[in-house]
């Protein structure tokens, strides 16, 4: 089955292509010639994925899917939430929003946090949503080479607040990251749609 995933970011096609495997072939928009920026500005992490995949959707009518994602720190009340891609400001990378949420960490020693993660997949017109979720701490430092985004210094609970996202292999961090989660979800919702089409 081909199904789209509305993303330009090479990191989250191979997680998603790993978890979903080789029954899906992923593609992106720009295998269809959508190459502009993919409008994200609602006001919630669950409004972003809807509004990306509609978007899509209404360019090619064929089942796709899309994912917005948040880093929520409890210390910072919940930043930076949905604008956790653009923390630092627009224009700026993964480094400036890492160095930002460290310095307004600094000095903090409540750092508990939690990653989510909302999938919204349309196969005919209607959007349909899973969400995944991991709960972890901030490390005082970036540590790792793996992953990207926030992964050097978000540290999951599962291996003990001691290993970041970066330090796991792809495999690990699949196993129980927040968009594993969801994305397994995704995998057993298409699952069963298959069988009850064959059926």
């Amino acid at each position: 089955m081909e199904i789209i995933f509305a993303t330009g970011n090479r990191h989250k096609l191979q997680e998603a292509q790993q978890i979903l495997g080789n029954n899906y072939t992923l593609k992106t928009p720009a295998d269809f010639g959508i190459t502009e920026e993919i409008p994200e500005d609602a006001d919630t992490i669950e409004g972003n994925a809807i509004q990306k995949v509609q978007y899509i959707w209404n360019k090619v009518h064929m089942p796709c899917f899309a994912d917005d994602t948040g880093l929520f720190v409890d210390a910072l009340g919940g930043a930076p939430g949905v604008i956790s891609a653009r923390y630092a400001g627009e224009g700026k990378n993964a480094q400036d929003n890492m160095v930002k949420l460290l310095n307004e960490m600094d000095g903090k020693t409540e750092r508990k946090a939690c990653f989510r993660c909302v999938i919204a997949l349309i196969i005919d017109s209607e959007p349909t949503l899973f969400e995944g979720k991991v709960d972890g701490t901030i490390t005082c430092a970036p540590s790792g080479n793996g992953g990207f985004g926030y992964d050097p210094i978000f540290a999951p609970e599962k291996y003990g607040g001691k290993l970041t996202f970066s330090k796991l292999t792809a495999s690990q961090k699949n196993e129980i990251s927040h968009r594993g989660d969801a994305m397994r979800k995704l995998a057993q919702f298409l699952k069963e749609i298959c069988t009850d089409t064959i059926k």
